[in-house]
This record gives C-alpha cells, structure tokens and sequence, in this order.
C-alpha cells in the first residue's frame, strides 16, 4: 500500500475477527516501530508484547473496561523508558514519551499496510498496567492489533484553515 492510501485507510478499529495475526506480519510490525525516529538515536522506550488472553482481559479491565482490547490477538504495550535518555538530564523523560508515541504511529501505520487494523489506547490505569507488564517504567499507550471485523464510519478532520497557522 502506497503512504498515503495508509495514512487515508487508518481507522480506529475496534471489532477484530478471530484470527490469529502471522509471524512474518508481526514482526514487520515491530520492525516499523523500531525504525521510528527518536531523541539522539537512543531509542528510550520497551515494547510488551501481550499474546496471552488472560493478559489481554487484564489489559481490557485496566483500560476501564474497553473489552475489544482483549479481543485482539495482539496488544503491543509502549512504555517510556526515560533512562536510556538519561544523557539530556530533565528532558530524558519528555524526550523517552515522544519516543515511545512516534514508535506506536508507526506500529499503528505498519498495521493498516498489512491489512491489519488496531486503535490507540491511551486511557487506562497506569499502575495496573505496569503490574499486568511486570515493569515500573511509564505506560504510554497500548496498541490493540487484529483482523478489522468492522469498517467505521469515516470522522471528519478540521480544516487545514483551521489547523495551519502560517506566520
């Protein structure tokens, strides 16, 4: 799929079809993740790779009980990791959060070029999300990632107009 068909395909998908994603798929999926730009090329996030159902429903209760996270065969869960950016000082900790957000675009973007579909899930229970991952580092999205068993109606975006403020 060429760029910008995935950037006009992506949608938040939420209904996933009980099929399994493919190996080779997956890991192209982390691999776009992992060639994400970042902070001084220090890379300062982890990726959690939930596959286990009764992870995933631990996930759906801490993400208050958004159920289709369970019902994705796959969750990537994206954590800042501020101290492989501890070189710049006070910034290490915004600089590990974009990161770790660029990282999920483009898992995210990596998805809907395979055929995938997946929604961005920022809402949930940071402390129970680090017990479900067994990690202390701070949880900045999850990436619930399926077959689409949906096609939502399109959303509008605002205008460049709007949006764009040329100086």
């Amino acid at each position: 799929m060429e760029f910008f068909d995935v950037i006009n395909e992506r949608q938040s998908i939420r209904k996933f079809k009980e099929k399994d994603i493919e190996e080779e798929k997956l890991k192209k999926i982390l691999k776009a993740a992992n060639a994400a730009p970042s902070a001084g090329n220090l890379q300062s996030y982890e990726i959690f790779l939930i596959k286990d159902l009764n992870k995933r429903k631990r996930l759906a209760n801490a993400s208050f009980g958004q159920s289709f996270v369970a019902e994705a065969p796959v969750v990537l869960v994206f954590f800042a990791n501020p101290e492989r950016a501890r070189s710049y000082g006070k910034r290490r900790d915004f600089y590990s959060l974009q990161d770790a957000t660029i990282a999920t675009a483009h898992a995210h973007l990596a998805s809907v070029a395979l055929g995938l579909g997946s929604v961005w899930i920022g809402a949930f229970d940071d402390e129970e999300i680090k017990r479900i991952c067994g990690t202390s580092l701070r949880p900045v999205a999850l990436l619930p990632i399926g077959y689409p068993d949906e096609k939502p109606r399109r959303t509008g975006r605002r205008s460049l107009n709007d949006l764009v403020h040329e100086e």
